[in-house]
C-alpha cells in the first residue's frame, strides 16, 4: 500500500499516537491489536517510517472506533474544493449524478478508479492512492443502514471507452455497475448512442438532495469543482437534469444495456 502523503500522514500519526495515550495503550499493546510490531509502531510514530492505508486501518481495528481514522484520510485527502460535496453527499437522502464521459465516481471500482486518475500525469503514485482511497471510500454510504436513493444517468460510450490495457479493468467495472443497479435503492439509467446531439453534453453534474428539504448542486471542471445551493442555478440543474433522464433507457433496458456492453470487453 503506496505512503500517506505529508502534511496529511503528520495530521493523522498524531491523532494516532493521542488515541493510544488516552487509552493507555503501550505501541506493543497497540501494535499487537493492529497487526504491527512494536518497532513498526514506534518507528511510524517517529517518522523514520512511512504512514500508510494499512497501518491505519490497524489503528482503526486497535482502536474499535469504526473507521474513524481511514473517514479522516479519504475526508482530508479530498481536494479542498470537493469537501462541501463529500458534506452534501454524505447527508443526502436523494442523489443524481449525470456523466457523459466516465462511470459516476461513486460507482468506480477501485481500478477503474486508478485508471482515470493516473491519467493526470501531475500526479504522484502517492496521491493516486491517496485519492483512489478517498473515492472508495465514499460508497459506503450505498450500503449503510439509511442509504440515499440514487439515480445516475450516463452515456453508453462511456461502457465502451477502454484502451488496449483497459479492457478488463471495464469488464470489472461493468459487473460492478450491474450489481450496483440491481440494488433496491440504486438506478442506473444509459444513454444510447443513437440519442445524438443533446444538452447534456455540455458537461456533468451532481444533485444532492438533504433532511431539509433543500437541493444542492456540484459541478466538475479541469481546473476543480464547484457547489451551488443558489435557487435559480438548482432549478437549471433541475431542468437540464430531467432533460437527460428523459433521454435515457428505462432501468431494466439499461442493465441489459450494460450486459451487452460488458460482453464486448473480456474476461475480468
Amino acid at each position: 500500500m503506496a505512503d500517506v502523503p505529508s502534511p496529511l500522514a503528520d495530521f493523522i500519526v498524531g491523532e494516532i499516537r493521542r488515541a493510544r495515550g488516552a487509552g493507555g495503550m503501550t505501541q506493543e499493546t497497540f501494535g499487537r491489536g493492529a497487526g504491527f510490531s512494536a518497532s513498526h509502531v514506534s518507528a511510524v510514530e517517529s517518522g523514520t517510517r512511512a504512514l500508510t492505508m494499512d497501518f491505519i486501518k490497524g489503528a482503526d481495528r486497535a482502536f474499535s472506533n469504526g473507521g474513524l481514522f481511514e473517514r479522516m484520510a479519504a475526508k482530508l485527502g479530498a481536494p479542498s474544493w470537493f469537501l462541501p460535496w463529500l458534506d452534501a453527499e454524505r447527508a443526502a437522502t436523494q442523489l443524481r449524478y449525470f456523466e457523459p464521459n466516465l462511470i459516476p465516481g461513486i460507482l468506480q471500482t477501485e481500478n477503474y478508479a486508478r485508471a482515470v486518475m493516473r491519467l493526470n500525469d501531475l500526479m504522484s503514485v502517492a496521491e493516486v492512492d491517496q485519492q483512489v482511497s478517498a473515492r472508495v471510500a465514499r460508497h459506503r454510504i450505498l450500503t449503510g443502514d439509511a442509504p440515499p436513493q440514487l439515480v445516475a444517468v450516463l452515456d453508453e460510450t462511456a461502457l465502451h471507452r477502454a484502451g488496449d490495457d483497459f479492457p478488463g479493468i471495464m469488464a470489472e467495472q461493468i459487473v460492478h455497475l450491474t450489481a450496483m443497479a440491481e440494488l433496491p435503492h440504486v438506478h442506473v439509467h444509459v444513454i444510447p448512442a443513437t440519442a445524438g446531439l443533446r444538452i447534456g453534453l455540455s458537461g456533468p453534474f451532481a444533485l444532492a438532495r438533504l433532511n431539509q428539504g433543500g437541493w444542492v448542486g456540484h459541478l466538475e471542471n479541469q481546473l476543480g469543482g464547484l457547489v451551488v445551493d443558489d435557487e435559480e442555478e438548482i432549478a437549471t440543474l433541475q431542468a437540464r437534469w430531467e432533460n437527460v433522464r428523459n433521454e435515457a433507457l428505462p432501468r431494466r433496458q439499461s442493465i441489459e444495456l450494460m450486459k451487452e456492453a460488458h460482453s464486448h470487453h473480456g474476461p475480468e
